[in-house]
């Protein structure tokens, strides 16, 4: 059996056969098939090497006969692999070993098996199609690396190989692939920079690197989560990259949203939109800050950005944040605490009608009290700034009072809190009073 995956057993050791994919060619030589060829032969004399040398043919057909023998128990393929590593050259037949564990034979360009070659049933691809069986020819790919640490870079050059070899291979023969590596990213056994290969773009067009992402990602969510899966993906880049699995024509978040539900994958899909909004944020925020540099008016600036917020779906209490840094970030400071605070009230009422224009919600007048406050905490210097810049607001309509009693009462933030309230102590007792009185006033009108 393949270990607990419950492939069918073989009442005899696995078969060795010959790919039956192309006729062999005419023998071209007399040396026989399974000897060393003459420029391989130890000469009277000579020292025997620590491991034994073979051409690339020889290697397969010492591994594929050492793999009949075991049958399909795993657990017996990884003996046998761990001890035939101190007598065979795995380090320089990595390629050919990787080709037969996977395919059954060495490969030829293009995923076919090499001609006349034998080839085992002792593989990823003579095994069945589900993901318990993937899971086991995991561990033993697992613990070959583990003995054989050197094996770690060649392995992924295969995979990587391997992915490019797609088309090659039989739907099902790429169904397996997916989901063994998609075990192996999840236990860490490889990297996911080996995605790369993923984006050719005749895999991409033919709709082939979207289909094995499916099943690829659906078995390293089953082992991880998607938190994990997007910490292995940002680590290595990949993270902004995942629509590019779509011809340039699809590579739409609606496209990829729709396609990966729909193939069960809603928290991926989930993923890439929330990846892609945040990209869409920051890109607003560059280029707000190249437009204020500029010195862009306002009614061009406010235009752009509401433009993006319909586009991106971004709401106006996200907005108002990235208006409010992107303002502070044009600004070169002054150090000295006592000249700062009227740099900064200049500098802000100038910008009042920019900020205005994304403060028509109440959620985003509070954002953007909550995101004075933050600044003024993380900068020093802007510490007894604090009032004078909400008060400036207030008179600005940039803030009205209801949500700056909110914040006084129960919105604010740690940061800074018993100076912050303190600094804010007179002039919120002051509207408190302009509230009151203005219902009285009310009041007498009836």
């Amino acid at each position: 059996m393949y270990g607990a995956a419950g492939a069918p057993a073989r009442s005899a050791s696995a078969p060795v056969v010959r790919s039956a994919r192309r006729p062999p060619p005419q023998a071209t030589g007399s040396v026989e098939k399974g000897s060393p060829p003459p420029s391989s032969r130890s000469s009277p004399g000579a020292p025997a090497d620590e491991k034994e040398r073979f051409d690339p043919t020889q290697f397969q057909d010492c591994i594929i006969q050492g793999l009949s023998e075991t049958g399909t128990d795993l657990e017996a393929v990884a003996k046998f692999l761990d001890a035939s590593g101190a007598k065979l050259d795995y380090r320089r037949y990595a390629e050919t070993l990787f080709d037969i564990l996977v395919a059954g034979g060495m490969l030829a360009p293009g995923g076919t098996l090499a001609d006349d070659m034998m080839r085992t049933n002792v593989c990823v691809f003579a095994a069945q199609e589900d993901l318990e069986t993937m899971q086991a020819f995991a561990q033993v790919f697992n613990k070959l690396i583990r003995r054989y640490k050197y094996l770690e870079k060649g392995f992924e050059d295969e995979v990587k190989k391997l992915l490019l070899f797609l088309k090659g291979f039989s739907e099902s023969e790429r169904n397996k692939l997916a989901m063994l590596t998609g075990v192996l990213l999840a236990n860490g056994t490889l990297n996911a920079s080996i995605l790369n290969s993923l984006y050719n773009e005749n895999l991409v067009k033919e709709g082939v690197s979207a289909a094995f992402a499916v099943k690829l990602f659906k078995s390293w969510i089953n082992e991880k989560d998607i938190n994990a899966v997007a910490a292995s993906l940002r680590k290595v880049s990949m993270d902004n990259r995942l629509m590019e699995l779509f011809p340039a024509n699809k590579q739409s978040v609606e496209h990829f949203t729709k396609y990966f539900t729909e193939a069960g994958l809603k928290e991926l899909s989930e993923y890439v939109r929330n990846q892609q909004t945040i990209g869409a944020r920051k890109e607003l925020q560059k280029e707000l800050q190249e437009q204020m540099s500029r010195g862009d008016p306002f009614k061009d600036i406010i235009l752009y950005v509401k433009e993006e917020m319909k586009k991106n779906n971004i709401p106006e209490p996200v907005v108002i944040g990235i208006v409010w840094s992107s303002v502070m970030s044009t600004v070169e400071w002054n150090k000295k605490e006592e000249l700062v605070a009227e740099q900064a009230i200049k500098h802000l009422k100038q910008y009042s009608p920019l900020l205005a224009a994304f403060t028509t919600q109440g959620q985003s007048e509070l954002t953007l009290l909550l995101k004075i406050q933050e600044y003024c905490y993380d900068n020093i210097h802007f510490m007894k700034a604090f009032q004078k810049i909400v008060v400036l607001f207030y008179k600005a309509e940039v803030l009205s009072e209801e949500p700056i009693l909110k914040w006084y009462k129960d919105a604010h933030m740690a940061k800074g809190k018993s100076v912050f309230l303190e600094q804010m102590k007179k002039f919120v007792e002051w509207l408190k009073n302009a509230e009151e009185e203005s219902e009285s006033e009310a009041e007498e009108g009836d």
